[in-house]
């Protein structure tokens, strides 16, 4: 990805955020504090310490971890978003609008790794809709998730 600006949000768009500038070392983190904090088997960030950071639309909750690390989230649909820390700040990579261009390059925390992580890639997988006749609700589905890009208002009009 270019190094110039990199733009992601949480999954309603009430909170929205721009990152100026290189971003960092890109990281998994297996600690019991970023399993709670995603409700995840881990907490993939990125590092955007010496780039700037915005938020162009809404302002992030913060919720103290530890005595050293503030997390962000959104206020209204709860995605996370940032992990806070004296040495600088990261982002919930899945937090971005092109998560792709993200690749972890180490792990952290692997004390608290769940035992069966690893086997996740072995387990069958199915794309979404092969489940229709199961769960007819697929069928009609409409998702009023935030695209992952910019927008100048959200929700849209018939929506507000």
């Amino acid at each position: 990805m270019a190094d110039d600006f990199h733009t992601g949000g949480c999954q309603c768009g009430a909170v929205r955020f721009r990152v100026e500038g290189k971003l960092g070392d890109a990281s998994v983190c297996h600690c019991r504090m970023c399993q709670k904090a995603s409700g995840n088997f881990y907490l993939p960030l990125v590092s955007v310490r010496g780039a700037k950071v915005s938020w162009p639309r809404g302002e992030r909750k913060r919720f103290q971890s530890s005595n050293a690390v503030w997390r962000g989230f959104c206020g209204d649909c709860g995605t996370p978003l940032t992990f806070e820390a004296p040495d600088g700040m990261a982002l919930a990579i899945a937090a971005f609008d092109r998560p792709e261009d993200i690749t972890p390059t180490i792990q952290w925390g692997t004390e608290a790794k769940l035992p069966y992580v690893d086997h996740v890639p072995s387990l069958p997988g199915e794309e979404t809709m092969a489940d229709v006749d199961a769960a007819s609700y697929l069928a009609h589905l409409e998702s009023y998730q935030h695209p992952d890009h910019d927008t100048e208002t959200w929700p849209p009009e018939e929506r507000r």
